[in-house]
């Protein structure tokens, strides 16, 4: 007999086995003897009162032995089957290959940057440099921004498919099974590219192409039908189904299509900036402590407002993580945030962003908030005074209006330059700002604080411009065999919501055909 049961247990009883089990005995209130295994389902921390606990939910087999659970999925060899083309290597694009390869089609991707190992060596020049490889950088190489972008794997995203297929993938090919039970599953940046090597290898084991340094220059379309797609501005590879997966910062892929007729439209998204908190900040006021437990793990915070007809949240809040340099232009600042698997960093940070409307920017251009989002960029280099150093200021000197003396020590590698970020951000975006922040103060203790910094500027966290399709086929409504897929295509935000959307846009083609 199987039976599923909740219990709370105390950070420092979490690794005892024998603490866990007499807890299912006594919650079951039967003998010791007749508890043969149990399995976590579902573990996450309660830390409304000072006294923080676990809240596990767990399966409890009686009397009859556990069932090992198989997460493996053999992949049948495509080597011969119908072509599909990928373009990124992204989340979508890879999760989207392996659907393919399920049902019987050859993925073959298609990916602008590096692989994973030689992708380090243009991070390594951004971060210490400042010299950004325009087709190679955190946005664009093997696993996509996904693969530099902590690995958070919490989404919301249940309605639109299979969350457990996702997760388990990425057990199957490396990752611990705590992101199978944890409320907030997180991988690690550090972990993710051994992850994401296996994928690929995955891919290639059974048939699938992968190919890096391809950058698709052109979508050959004839009477409305996609025929293939031209690589590096010379090299046809004809194919009658073309998965777009190429991330929120391909902007050639938007004037690509635009430029040929195939319609785009401008979309809302959000900017401000990333906020860095020393992470003892942030455990003291989560944990309610003067110094967090060796048995917890560093805390986390999700914030939000209402600031008239404007809403002010923070997103991709990383726990002992770090600021990163984000660009995938020249002469732009972009920023975001990542962490390593033990998160142990000494700094917690956040995006911090403004809600950007389509009346925000007035017009007809369908690039007219992409081209809006790449100015504000340009203007913070030139405020960060060039080489990726970032404009940056002191929380409440941004508020009161002051221009910071100095800026705290901050995990941004590149440098910062202590500025008026007001000078770069557009007013509504900057007076939402200076009005939500204290209030996230009163919310949260010691969030409102001049040892917290502000980076500039936050402003991919999804994309400007929206790739439409049709709702059932997942096709683009003039162009047949064109699938606009995930965060590019203005349909996911995140890992796991741009992994299911792949998987979608498989499935849809096997329909299709």
């Amino acid at each position: 007999m199987q039976k599923v049961i909740e219990i709370t247990m105390a950070p420092e009883e979490l690794e005892s086995e024998t603490i866990l089990t007499n807890k299912l005995s006594t919650a079951l209130k039967i003998d010791i003897i007749r508890i043969k295994g149990h399995q976590i389902l579902k573990r996450s921390i309660d830390a409304r009162s000072r006294n923080v606990i676990y809240r596990l939910q767990v399966n409890v087999f009686i009397d009859q032995e556990p069932m090992a659970e198989n997460f493996t999925v053999n992949y049948q060899n495509v080597s011969n089957a119908k072509p599909v083309i990928i373009v990124g290597a992204g989340p979508a694009g890879l999760f989207a290959a392996l659907q393919c390869i399920e049902n019987g089609l050859k993925p073959i991707v298609l990916e602008r940057g590096k692989d994973v190992k030689q992708r380090r060596r243009d991070l390594a020049a951004i971060n210490k440099q400042g010299i950004v490889n325009t087709e190679s950088n955190y946005c664009y190489g093997e696993g996509g921004a996904g693969t530099y972008s902590d690995g958070k794997l919490y989404t919301r995203s249940n309605k639109r498919g299979d969350i457990n297929k996702v997760l388990r993938a990425f057990v199957q090919h490396g990752a611990t099974e705590d992101i199978l039970i944890d409320a907030r599953p997180h991988i690690g940046t550090n972990k993710l590219p051994h992850i994401i090597t296996a994928i690929r290898e995955t891919i290639l084991n059974a048939g699938g192409e992968v190919h890096f340094d391809q950058k698709v220059t052109d979508i050959l379309v004839d009477f409305g039908k996609v025929k293939g797609a031209v690589i590096n501005g010379e090299n046809k590879l004809m194919a009658d189904a073309v998965i777009l997966a190429t991330g929120h910062s391909a902007r050639d892929i938007y004037e690509l299509l635009h430029h040929k007729g195939i319609l785009v439209e401008a979309k809302p998204f959000a900017l401000g900036v990333r906020i860095e908190h020393p992470q003892a900040i942030i455990d003291a006021a989560q944990y309610h402590c003067d110094i967090r437990s060796e048995f917890l793990p560093p805390a986390y915070y999700s914030l939000v407002e209402q600031v008239g007809s404007r809403g002010v949240f923070s997103f991709c809040m990383c726990p002992g993580g770090i600021i990163a340099p984000c660009a995938t232009y020249e002469n732009e600042i972009v920023v975001n945030g990542w962490s390593p698997s033990k998160r142990n960093n000494p700094f917690a940070n956040s995006g911090t962003v403004v809600q950007i409307t389509l009346d925000d920017v007035k017009g007809d251009d369908p690039l007219r908030m992409m081209n809006f989002q790449a100015a504000i960029e340009r203007s913070a280099f030139q405020l960060g005074g060039g080489n990726l150093v970032a404009p940056a200021q002191r929380m409440v000197d941004f508020v009161e209006g002051r221009l910071s003396m100095d800026l705290p020590k901050n995990s941004y590698l590149p440098g910062t330059n202590s500025v008026m970020l007001k000078d770069t951000l557009p007013d509504f975006v900057a007076s939402s700002l200076k009005n939500a922040l204290p209030v996230f103060g009163k919310k949260m203790k010691g969030y409102y604080t001049n040892e917290a910094i502000l980076v500039g500027v936050e402003s991919r966290s999804s994309s400007p411009v929206r790739i439409p399709r049709d709702r059932d086929t997942f096709q683009h409504p003039q162009v047949s065999g064109l699938f606009p897929c995930a965060e590019g295509a203005g349909y996911a935000g995140g890992i796991v919501s741009a992994a299911i959307d792949g998987v979608n846009c498989a499935n849809a083609i096997l329909k299709a055909i």
